[in-house]
């Protein structure tokens, strides 16, 4: 199986649609406002973005609002050359409980993280298809913690699956992840030093 250039794929695609003159539909799956931060100045020049909050893996109600209220926070500060919109889901962390039962004690990283990933992202599939949105794709590869072949290929798949096209990316290229922590700086974001779960807080993960 050949490698993926997925700065490479996304690149095709902002070029094709540059071209045309089409400004196409995002929805994107953002799970915080650092790593949301880059994405959103990046990508905002070529496509009109819907922001989807969906992450039941939180695992305090206030932790989620926080986290919530500064996405918020930072699209109302930051000027985009295309509007940039915002919807969140209800808070469900059952629905993370359910689709990680069994795998309480795998690392990070490992097996639970990827189950994670796909309910994350089914549900953004789902948003989009019902939205009429050209791509969805997800904030979560600009972490150097988190897997972005697997992220891409749970996206594509689900893509398939729904009908609506995924966006490849690797958001840590052209050094993103650097730019992220720029923004976070300059507009003061709130830097949580764990994913969201709580065997990722157990974890320590940064």
């Amino acid at each position: 199986m050949n490698k993926i250039n997925y700065q490479k794929e996304l690149d095709r695609v902002i070029e094709r649609h540059l071209a045309s003159g089409e400004v196409p539909k995002l929805l994107l799956h953002v799970c915080c406002a650092p790593c949301s931060s880059y994405c959103l100045e990046y990508l905002s020049q070529y496509f009109e973005i819907t922001v989807y909050y969906y992450n039941p893996n939180i695992s305090k109600k206030e932790e989620y609002e926080y986290r919530l209220s500064e996405e918020k926070r930072f699209i109302s500060l930051k000027e985009f050359k295309y509007p940039v919109k915002l919807t969140e889901s209800e808070y469900r962390p059952e629905d993370f409980f359910a689709a990680v039962r069994g795998l309480e004690k795998e690392p990070e990283g490992g097996l639970r993280c990827a189950e994670c990933f796909r309910l994350r992202l089914e549900a953004s599939a789902k948003k989009a298809r019902d939205g009429g949105f050209d791509y969805f794709t997800t904030t979560l590869t600009i972490s150097p913690l988190k897997n972005a072949a697997l992220l891409n290929e749970i996206g594509a798949e689900l893509g398939a699956k729904y009908g609506v096209k995924w966006l490849y990316s690797d958001f840590k290229k052209k050094e993103g992840y650097k730019r992220s922590i720029e923004l976070s700086r300059e507009y003061d974001l709130y830097r949580q030093n764990y994913c969201g779960c709580v065997f990722s807080r157990t974890a320590g993960e940064d």
